[in-house]
């Protein structure tokens, strides 16, 4: 297994290795897209390798394809067999993708809905999400509720079949830093889940009987999306 990004669902997926409730799964390493990325810090504290916990700069390549290209080098050097990817900013280079179809999955701190409008895309990552989303149910006065959702990897961002999902409610004195709060454990548990999922051979896709966003409130998420990025430029 390789875990790419970093943070505290990465910490918190090797304890749950250690701990034996992961007993299938061997993280074998660690993918950071800068060097001061925290989860390199987390990753050696938690007994990871100084050899397995890599800084690969997507800027350092020519291009997309050469940067996956080191990936995957890295990857077939360990024999990684799946992907997670847990605050992984960069776009994952199309050959990464190709190359683990259906064994790659993504952290997401928002409702997603392949396919439809979302609070999902480029650049919406980290407290955009959350702001997004806290500003669209007060403007559409409905749905009351966020969700950590974890999905498979796809060629574009977030558009990825959903793999797990778990509501949280948004209360009325909610705020970003609130939200985040109450989100992120729910983010550890499902991706922990999904993991023993995958050990297990019983993961399913997940589709939305109905559209997440509604007709009529597409300008709505636009404008949601657009303050998000005003009030939290830097994700």
């Amino acid at each position: 297994m390789l875990v790419s990004g970093g943070g505290t669902t990465m910490r918190e997926i090797l304890r749950a290795v250690e701990s034996g409730l992961l007993s299938r799964v061997e993280p074998v390493l660690v993918i950071a897209s800068k060097p001061d990325a925290g989860g390199i810090e987390k990753a050696l504290a938690e007994g990871m390798l100084k050899e397995n916990v890599l800084v690969l700069r997507p800027k350092a390549y020519s291009s997309p394809e050469t940067f996956g290209e080191a990936i995957l080098l890295e990857c077939r050097k360990r024999g990684v067999d799946f992907i997670g990817q847990y605050g992984w900013l960069p776009k994952t280079p199309a050959n990464v993708v190709e190359a683990y179809q259906g064994m790659m999955t993504n952290q997401h701190p928002g409702p997603l809905d392949p396919g439809r409008p979302d609070f999902g895309g480029p650049g919406m990552y980290g407290r955009r999400v959350h702001c997004a989303r806290l500003y669209f149910v007060r403007r559409a006065e409905r749905d009351f509720c966020t969700e950590a959702t974890v999905q498979r990897v796809a060629p574009e961002f977030d558009k990825g079949a959903i793999l797990g999902r778990i509501t949280i409610p948004i209360n009325p004195g909610d705020d970003v830093a609130t939200l985040q709060e109450k989100v992120l454990p729910q983010e550890h548990r499902l991706q922990i889940e999904t993991l023993l999922a995958f050990s297990e051979g019983r993961v399913r896709e997940l589709i939305r009987s109905e559209p997440l966003v509604r007709e009529g409130e597409h300008t709505i998420l636009a404008e949601a999306k657009q303050v998000a990025g005003i009030l939290f430029p830097r994700g």
